[in-house]
């Protein structure tokens, strides 16, 4: 007798099978090779082969669907030669045996290779008519950063001071690879200015400087997109608050108390000073229709992970000249390369008692304060005097709001 998860593998094996026929009658019309009725026959047949002959049954049975395909193949006119139902039927009595040992996963692909199928005109329309070479080129260069070079770097630091370890900085540039790929995908979906604006937002949770060095560059290669470059570069520091409160929250909910003023003081500001430079690209937008460029600038990758560096070898080499000076020095030097891992060591150290809760604000107050010094650094480096220029009277409002919310809650008092 069948049991009942057996009879739930069948049943899945038809519904993948009728689901993909479906596609395939639909799309190769009364002409083709196989339609619902082949599809399912063949789903049918590769769980049977599993159900009946394990393994070897169910090569056999791909083996049978797979000669049947090629003879399909070769009898099909020349000029309406495609390998995709073939492929797709091949791939459909695999996916019904599969289904007998694990039916979700053979559901979840049978869906896959249904929308993949139906996506076609879509696809293929993408591919030549959008899609160009250089985009082409420019993602095999991001999957190459990320996939083949990250892995094989070394994972501990090289240099004496402990701070220069080559897999986080390569790991700097692949996110400024990505932040500009982004960029640029929201650039030709949104348009420049909603585009930018909602990738540099977005940006801020990953790293607001290396999103602010993204945008420097994008508004020096094209100024026509200078006004929607700095709001995106703006609008990052209210992701990095964001996202910082919430670390604060993960790590010690008790910092949250005295340092909430200060950090909605720091985020109105940025939300101001960002909105404004937004509408204000708004009101160009009509001169925004230039080239997009290109997706990223591996060099703007590599600028902005030598600045990161070289701020982070000079705070070690202070801190080890002058000495521990305390906690609050070592987070407020931290902060210099990265304001959330400041921010979680120092409420690490009120959580266990090394210093007190109102030094841990302290800290995490003079991190903020000095990540808007490397921003600043990041913004002329990137995208020179004039984005700069533009740049740094936003960082100086939010570190206003920052100070005012402290203030208020007494953090600045002595």
């Amino acid at each position: 007798m069948i049991e009942e998860t057996s009879l739930r593998a069948l049943a899945v094996a038809f519904g993948v099978g009728l689901l993909i026929g479906i596609e395939r009658e639909k799309s190769k019309g009364s002409g083709g090779a196989a339609g619902v009725r082949t599809f399912t026959l063949a789903a049918l047949l590769g769980a049977a082969g599993q159900l009946a002959g394990g393994t070897p049954g169910f090569i056999v049975a791909v083996g049978a669907v797979a000669v049947l395909a090629v003879s399909a193949y070769w009898r099909t006119p020349t000029e309406d030669r495609g390998l995709t139902t073939e492929v797709a039927l091949v791939l459909t009595c695999v996916l019904g045996g599969v289904a007998q040992r694990w039916p979700i996963v053979a559901a979840g692909l049978g869906i896959l290779t249904a929308l993949l199928l139906v996506a076609r005109s879509p696809l293929h329309e993408f591919i030549q008519d959008k899609l160009t070479e250089r985009e082409i080129a420019d993602g095999l260069l991001l999957a190459a950063a990320a996939v083949i070079v990250l892995p094989v770097l070394p994972d501990y630091a090289v240099d004496p001071y402990g701070v220069l370890v080559p897999r986080v900085v390569w790991t700097l540039v692949v996110i400024v690879m990505l932040i500009n790929a982004a960029g640029y995908v929201s650039l030709r979906t949104l348009g420049p200015t909603r585009g930018l604006v909602l990738s540099g937002f977005a940006g801020g949770f990953v790293s607001s400087a290396a999103t602010i060095g993204a945008m420097g560059a994008r508004s020096k290669t094209e100024p026509e997109l200078s006004h929607a470059a700095t709001a995106g570069a703006v609008m990052s520091s209210i992701g990095t608050i964001v996202e910082l409160t919430i670390i604060i929250f993960v790590a010690n909910r008790k910092l949250l108390d005295p340092l909430w003023p200060a950090l909605l003081g720091a985020g109105v500001a940025a939300t101001v000073y960002g909105v404004a430079y937004a509408i204000r690209a708004a009101k160009n937008a009509r001169g925004e229709h230039g080239s997009y460029g290109r997706a990223f600038e591996v060099h703007t990758a590599l600028i902005f992970a030598v600045a990161v560096t070289v701020i982070s070898l000079l705070c070690a080499v202070l801190a080890q000249r002058f000495g521990g000076s305390g906690a609050v020095a070592g987070v407020a030097l931290a902060g210099f390369a990265d304001t959330h891992s400041a921010a979680a060591s120092a409420a690490n150290l009120a959580v266990n008692g090394t210093i007190p809760e109102r030094t841990a604000c302290i800290g995490i107050l003079l991190a903020f304060s000095t990540n808007q010094i490397s921003k600043a650094v990041v913004a002329w480096m990137a995208g020179g005097a004039a984005f700069a220029l533009r740049i740094i009277p936003g960082l100086l409002l939010i570190l206003v709001g920052l100070a005012a919310g402290a203030a208020a809650r007494g953090l600045l008092s002595p």
